[in-house]
Formats: structure tokens, C-alpha cells, sequence
């Protein structure tokens, strides 16, 4: 096996490990992968074609999830008044405590020492860049890295939207991000 196969071969064996530890209560992994990217992103982020682009999954699959987490009462819809059509999902309290929750895997990967999990993260948004790119794929990065991202002393504005911004969004994942 090359190593390239058994990276590959880890990486799918902790994310099962790792979604079959978030099952539990009434959600399933993808519902709660839903909810955690929910937590992530900012409002502009939060329709369900955007989830779905970023979990790498169907819209239809994305609307039947973001619908199941509304009747279980762990999101909220939001319609948009300038387009009837389009629809934010918003956490509800419920939802932020399960999407807030540290994963296991999360506490595995502190162990390492910080210069570690800085290569492991460097190493792997690497191989996320390229895949993505192979895809024509966005990066869905933050928003503080954005070339359009505006910031201020107590606050900041998006310029590709010519919106204001809260300074918390700056940390939040946006589907719009082009990379300063």
C-alpha cells in the first residue's frame, strides 16, 4: 500500500470512527455535520444549497435534512422579503448546544503538540484545495480572509455584498470568500 492510499485509509477510518460517536439523541452524522456547518457559517451562508456544496452532498439530500432538524426543532427558516424563494436555516438554541458540542476526535487531535496539528491542518486544507479545485469546487473560507473582507476598528463590511458586518463574522465560514 502506497502511503498516499494508507493516508486515505485513515482519514476515512477516523471519519467514520468520528461520525459514528456524534450519533445519538434523535440525529443521525449528516444531521449533525448540518448543524455543525450551521454553527460555522454566516448569514449569507446558510441556504440549503450552500450546506449541501460544502457537505459535498445533493440540494434534495440538504433540504430533506434541513427540514427533519426543523420539525425536531434544532433549526429555525427564515424566507428571504426580497425573494420569496430563497431560505436561511438558522440554529436554534437546541441547535447551537449540539452543534457546540467537542467532538472526540476534536479532543484526540489536542493531544498532539500545537506544531503538529499545525502541520496536519496545513498538510490536509492542502489536499482539500486541490480536490475542491479538481472539482471546480468552492473553498467556503472565512470571512476575515476574504479580498472584499472590509475591517474596521469595532466593525467591518463586506464590499462584495456592500453589507455590514458583524465583527463575529469575520470568524464565520462564507460561500462567497475569495481568498485576499
Amino acid at each position: 500500500m502506497t502511503h498516499a492510499a494508507h493516508i486515505r485509509a485513515l482519514i476515512n477510518r477516523l471519519s467514520r470512527l468520528d461520525a459514528s460517536e456524534t450519533w445519538g439523541d434523535d440525529l443521525n452524522p449528516a444531521q449533525i455535520s448540518a448543524l455543525e456547518y450551521l454553527l460555522r457559517a454566516n448569514r449569507f451562508s446558510r441556504a440549503p444549497s450552500h450546506v449541501a456544496e460544502y457537505l459535498g452532498t445533493t440540494r434534495g439530500t440538504m433540504s430533506q435534512t434541513l427540514k427533519a432538524l426543523m420539525r425536531k426543532g434544532y433549526v429555525s427558516e427564515t424566507r428571504s422579503d426580497a425573494d420569496r424563494r430563497s431560505i436561511r436555516y438558522d440554529l436554534t438554541v437546541a441547535g447551537q448546544a449540539v452543534a457546540g458540542r467537542t467532538a472526540a476526535l476534536v479532543e484526540a487531535i489536542e493531544t498532539l503538540p500545537f506544531e503538529r496539528q499545525a502541520e496536519l491542518s496545513e498538510a490536509l486544507s492542502t489536499v482539500l484545495t486541490s480536490r475542491l479545485a479538481a472539482r471546480g469546487g468552492r473553498a467556503f473560507g472565512l470571512c476575515c480572509g476574504c479580498a472584499y473582507h472590509r475591517r474596521t476598528e469595532d466593525s467591518a463590511f463586506c464590499a462584495l455584498l456592500s453589507l455590514p458586518l458583524s465583527l463575529e463574522e469575520g470568524d464565520q465560514i462564507c460561500h462567497e470568500q475569495v481568498a485576499a
